[in-house]
Formats: C-alpha cells, sequence, structure tokens
C-alpha cells in the first residue's frame, strides 16, 4: 500500500528484455534505502526490488503489468516517480494507493496558472464512473485530485512542489501515464452493480467543475 507522495525521482538507466517481461534498471537514492524483495512503485506500478546496489535498483516486469502499464515502452533516460510502501507507523498524506494499474490515459493539455499548473489527461471512458469531482486520483503515482471532470478526461491542478519533484517536471503533451482510482470507489461501484443499479455519466467531453 502507497500514498501517492512520491519520494524520489529516479532515472531509467536500461529496459532489458526477459522471458515474457522485461527487467528495469533505475538510478536512484533510494536505491541504498531498499532491499531485494522489498515492494517499490515506479510510476505507480507496485514493482518487486531483485537487486540493489551502487546507486541503482532492479526490479523485473512481468507479461501482464508490461501490457496494462507503460513500463512497456518507457524509454531509457525517462524519469520515473519512486515511492517505498506506507509503513503502519507513518502519517498518511495523498490517499491509498494500491500501485494497481486501472488504465493508461494521455495528456491532453497543459497549462499555467500564475506557478501552478492545469493538467487535462484523457482516459478510456470505462474509467467514468469509479471518478468523482473532488475525488483522488493516481497519475503515474502522484496522489492528485479531480478538479474537472468529463467521462473521458479529467483536469487536475499540480502545485509547484509536486511539479519540481516528480515526473511531471518533463511531462509533455501526448505522453501516456499510469492512471490508479480510488480504490474506495472501486468497491461503490460494484456494489452498484450488484444491485443492479445503471449508472448514469455526462456527455462525452464534457468536463464540469
Amino acid at each position: 500500500m502507497f500514498t501517492g507522495l512520491v519520494e524520489a525521482v529516479g532515472e531509467l538507466v536500461e529496459r532489458k528484455a526477459t522471458s515474457g517481461g522485461i527487467r528495469l534498471r533505475v538510478a536512484s537514492r533510494l536505491a541504498d534505502e531498499v532491499s531485494p524483495g522489498d515492494s517499490l512503485a515506479v510510476n505507480g506500478v507496485c514493482l518487486t526490488v531483485i537487486l540493489a546496489e551502487k546507486g541503482e535498483l532492479y526490479a523485473d516486469v512481468g507479461p501482464e503489468t508490461v501490457r496494462v502499464t507503460t513500463l512497456g515502452t518507457i524509454a531509457q533516460g525517462s524519469s520515473v516517480n519512486l515511492e517505498r510502501p506506507l509503513r503502519a507507523d507513518s502519517r498518511l498524506g495523498g490517499h491509498f494507493v494500491q500501485g494497481h494499474v486501472d488504465a493508461i490515459g494521455h495528456i491532453e493539455d497543459l497549462r499555467d496558472e500564475a506557478d501552478f499548473h492545469w493538467l487535462t489527461v484523457g482516459f478510456p471512458s470505462r474509467l467514468a464512473p469509479f471518478l468523482v469531482h473532488k475525488g483522488s486520483i493516481a497519475v503515474d503515482g502522484i496522489s492528485l485530485t479531480v478538479a474537472g471532470l468529463g467521462v473521458d478526461r479529467f483536469d487536475v491542478q499540480v502545485v509547484p512542489y509536486t511539479m519540481t519533484h516528480t515526473n511531471l517536471a518533463r511531462a509533455e503533451l501526448r505522453d501516456r501515464v499510469n492512471l490508479e482510482v480510488d480504490v474506495v470507489g472501486k468497491y461503490v461501484v460494484r456494489a452498484a452493480e450488484l444491485a443492479g443499479l445503471t449508472l448514469t455519466a455526462v456527455r462525452p467531453g464534457e468536463v464540469t467543475h
């Protein structure tokens, strides 16, 4: 379990094909603070550290994770968000993030407002029932608040600290990002489905504030 508060930004040094999957080699200061077997969120994806030495850490990514996240196509030299799991005795900032990606989104717009930044992220419409205005969403493992919501896109406002201390500092239009919806929403929607309730949504493309 994670919080969506990024601890460090690492650099993808190598992405190497393995039998059915890939192995990531990431340079980060966290390499000295993790051990083989530890969980680590990499761009919002929960992975297991298999080796950590000399300022670098290694993690294997299975075929299913390659298919449903951006880790299979991320370029060498890319910045990646890193977070260790939440400790039971820690303060809980952000929100509960499992590291289980629900879909891949795309950055559709980047704009500034004074020192702050707005992102518009497009997502598969099947995720719409799980998103609520002012609710939480993890974007590449970053806990953010939905400030505007449509059936296939949402807006988030990013504070300067988050912008400069995550991979969003290098974000560009059309970048692919890992999305994880709030786990509470998943259970609510599932309960509604089992109860036979019909879920409604706003018109495609409409963003409500």
